[in-house]
């Protein structure tokens, strides 16, 4: 059967033109923003691949790829399970491998890319088991159990963090390309016209992650009072698993459970208190954004320790441990930062902090990740 009409003058002529059949590629990304972001705006860099996408039900990805991308979900858990209740894990992880190959089989994929989450165990593995090339990219600096124990079996495995490598001694092949951010990050211009904040005042942004961070909403609200009476305006969003969200109110401090406009406010912000998953470093590297780090201190294997470690060491932030944390040490150390004689917000600190950051920053992280996908699926 030939792709071209009677009516082609190809046709009349005898010469028959085959179109040339687009790569199909499995994304395997679940869970949080983490892992779902950095896959989208990799997948935009593959705008002439047929994308379709594996998830884990009523998770992240159900809200944000299916506008875009076919979604196919498969239930996974977790794998930090003890005694009989790991055996379970383990029955429905063999069922999911069986299940994926069957998509993969079916939809005649080319290659997997996956950047984590509870999907990402039973795509590498039936994706080797039916020899098809699987790149993993890991998003953190201690990469964690999964990514380190699969890491032998994928075609490479692209990391965030330079320091990664150390961890992946049995990886075939490493490659440092950074973590991929949304698009919004990479436009100059991102403005915050929905909130009325005066251009010269100085700006503390606090960030709790995706699901946000009650510890560190308590702490700020505590401490918000002093650097208001200072002059300091606050955006704090603090997710929507806070009761107290709405418990202090100023017409300076503006609590929100979500914003969209990330982007905008990194660059807007003076300084911001962060926790230090990957995702929320690679924003503030982008936006060339100080920040005071405070690490997610029941995240698994303290992995925001390390991340955060990063940032310090490199000079664009300042790592404090939630737990020898106090609201008296927290007002003082912000005010120093964002108070000065001369009137300027951005302290000579700041700014020395600000040009660090820029300089952990990869801003065609996305680029990158495409281009090794296309080496493999293209050779």
């Amino acid at each position: 059967m030939s792709d071209v009409s009677d009516s082609s003058p190809f046709a009349k002529s005898g010469v028959i033109i085959a179109q040339k059949t687009p790569p199909r590629l499995l994304i395997a990304a679940s869970g949080t923003g983490g892992h779902v972001f950095p896959a989208l705006a990799v997948a935009e860099q593959l705008p002439d691949y047929q994308i379709e996408w594996l998830g884990v039900p009523d998770r992240l990805e159900n809200q944000l790829v299916p506008d875009q991308y076919p979604l196919l979900t498969v239930p996974v858990e977790g794998f930090q399970k003890r005694g009989l209740d790991m055996i379970r894990v383990a029955w429905k992880l063999l069922r999911s491998i069986l299940r994926v190959r069957q998509i993969l089989n079916r939809g005649k994929f080319q290659a997997v890319l996956t950047t984590g989450g509870y999907i990402a165990a039973p795509a590498v593995l039936a994706a080797r088991s039916l020899g098809l090339p699987v790149i993993l990219h890991e998003s953190n600096a201690l990469p964690g159990k999964v990514t380190r124990l699969l890491s032998p079996l994928c075609s490479l495995v692209a990391i965030g963090f330079k320091i990664t490598t150390q961890y992946l001694p049995r990886a075939k092949r490493t490659f440092w390309v950074g973590t991929p951010v949304r698009s919004q990050f990479l436009t100059a211009d991102a403005q915050l016209s929905d909130l009325p904040i005066p251009e010269q005042v100085p700006l503390l942004v606090v960030v709790g992650g995706s699901q946000g961070a009650v510890g560190v909403n308590k702490l700020i609200r505590q401490c918000a009072p002093v650097w208001l009476e200072q002059g300091i305006w606050i955006v704090h969003q603090t997710g929507e698993n806070d009761p107290d969200a709405k418990s202090f109110q100023h017409p300076h401090y503006f609590p929100l459970p979500f914003y969209s406009n990330m982007a905008g406010l990194f660059q807007r912000a003076d300084l911001v208190i962060s926790r230090a998953g990957a995702g929320t470093l690679t924003e503030l590297a982008i936006t060339g954004t100080p920040a005071i780090l405070i690490p997610y201190p029941f995240a698994a294997e303290d992995h925001q320790t390390y991340n955060a470690k990063v940032f310090a060491n490199a000079g664009a932030a300042l790592l404090y441990p939630q737990a020898n944390l106090s609201p008296e040490f927290l007002t003082t150390e912000v005010a120093k930062l964002l108070q000065h004689p001369d009137g300027n917000s951005r302290s000579q600190k700041l700014a020395e902090m600000a040009r660090q950051a820029k300089q952990l920053a990869v801003p065609d992280s996305a680029q990158q990740i495409a281009t090794l996908v296309r080496q493999l699926v293209e050779p």
